[in-house]
């Protein structure tokens, strides 16, 4: 049971769109709702015909508890029908195809709809720890002289809460911030400030040639906010977009030296993906054309501080336990939290003290070409809704080596806390 093929049969994602300081129009169920309807309705099965469904989600708001639960509800799927939310940071949408892909290698499952959505826009405002005993305090108090003593320590601060995402982003073990980690690896590996900026600028003129060239008509489907507006593409690229210009930004996390700025970062946005799996049996009985096989996955840790070379330790899992190298992978998508993370991966991969001391080699592993990672943009270019981020990159893999002609792919991501993941996969 475990050599049965497991296959990526189709998918569909909202475009990402920046958060502008409010909560967007969207959450993180009408964005999954958003991209799933039409992904479901050009099926030639019914919706409630899946086994299961799996939605990857980091900052679920109040109102909707196991948002996957949600979304199958919303999308029609039945009341019978099986769905819960998985979580692992930056790599949650990766996880759920993990989940489905493993359940269906089980026996467990043969269709599984697996996904990711994140509203970052919607991220709660949170109170300090002071703030909220001073609440709690003024609720207890059960006379009104209590009361007014309570009421007389408040301080001004109690009603200055804190956006979550700005914890959220805060590893509590290094007590680094996700940006301050990318400054670790710049460092580690010499990537210059000159370096990510161009990086940066190139990611975005990619993602601009991939949207006027129609690349990524049919993964990525416009969404319909309330008030009738259209949301037809990723809306933070910049085309404009030059070196000179974003030498100007001063450094985000680490001033006056720092080499990651807001210009070299992924975007704060919002999005959802979803991709379709399915075993052998339920692709012959609904007749449906795979478009991927998934070969592995891989998932790694390392210290916290590090994060961004995640990508790095589960991709070289990945190659071992297949008996490949890096020339085999025709196509790469590493997931842009930051470009001087992706950078440092590279430099990684091509550093042999490196692989030596953390890999195991008894030489670097090699160069990636850049011609073949990333090849129509990413995170700093179109964002990274970080619950969705991971089933993003490979669903476009999937895309992109059809369009291309390749057949064999990985993507992968760093995690913050300390943590990456990868999956092989290879064109049906």
């Amino acid at each position: 049971m475990d050599n049965d093929p497991v296959y990526i049969v189709d998918g569909a994602r909202t475009p990402f769109i920046k958060a502008r300081g409010e909560p967007g129009p969207f959450s993180p169920v009408d964005l999954a709702v958003q991209c799933g309807r039409p992904l479901l309705l050009r099926q030639p099965f019914e919706p409630d015909a899946f086994d299961e469904v799996i939605l990857g989600c980091v900052n679920v708001v109040a109102d909707e508890m196991n948002p996957a639960r949600v979304a199958a509800l919303r999308l029609g799927m039945g009341m019978q029908m099986t769905a819960y939310t998985v979580q692992i940071n930056c790599g949650s949408g990766m996880q759920s195809i993990d989940s489905g892909y493993r359940n269906i290698r089980e026996g467990k499952s043969e269709l599984v709809l697996a996904g990711g959505a994140e509203s970052l826009s919607h991220s709660p405002l949170v109170f300090s720890r002071d703030a909220v005993e001073w609440f709690a305090e003024l609720n207890g108090a059960k006379s009104p002289v209590a009361k007014l003593q309570a009421a007389a320590d408040v301080r001004p601060g109690y009603f200055k809460p804190i956006i979550g995402l700005e914890r959220g982003l805060t590893d509590p073990i290094v007590e680094l911030n996700m940006g301050q980690t990318a400054e670790v690896v710049a460092h580690l590996f010499d990537v210059t400030r000159e370096e990510a900026d161009a990086y940066a600028v190139e990611s975005h003129h990619r993602l601009a040639r991939a949207q006027d060239e129609g690349w990524l008509d049919g993964e990525v489907e416009p969404m319909f906010d309330r008030s009738g507006k259209v949301h037809p593409l990723d809306d933070g690229v910049r085309r404009d977009s030059s070196v000179d210009r974003l030498a100007k930004l001063k450094p985000a996390f680490e001033r006056p030296w720092g080499q990651v700025t807001a210009g070299n970062s992924s975007q704060i946005t919002d999005g959802a993906s979803w991709v379709i799996l399915a075993s052998e049996k339920a692709v012959r009985d609904h007749g449906l054309t795979p478009k991927a096989v998934i070969r592995d996955s891989a998932w790694s840790a390392l210290d916290p501080s590090i994060m961004g070379l995640g990508p790095v330790l589960c991709a070289t899992k990945i190659l071992d336990r297949n008996g490949m190298n890096l020339d085999d992978i025709e196509l790469w998508e590493l997931n842009e939290a930051f470009a001087a993370q992706v950078l440092g991966c590279l430099r990684a991969f091509d550093d042999a003290d490196f692989c030596r001391r953390v890999l195991g080699k008894d030489k670097a592993m090699g160069r990636i070409d850049r011609d073949r990672l990333n090849v129509d943009g990413g995170a700093v270019s179109l964002g990274h809704p970080v619950g969705a981020s991971g089933n993003r990159i490979v669903l476009h893999l999937v895309n992109a080596m059809h369009r291309l002609g390749h057949k064999v792919g990985i993507a992968t991501e760093c995690i913050g806390g300390g943590q990456g993941g990868a999956m092989l996969v290879e064109a049906a």
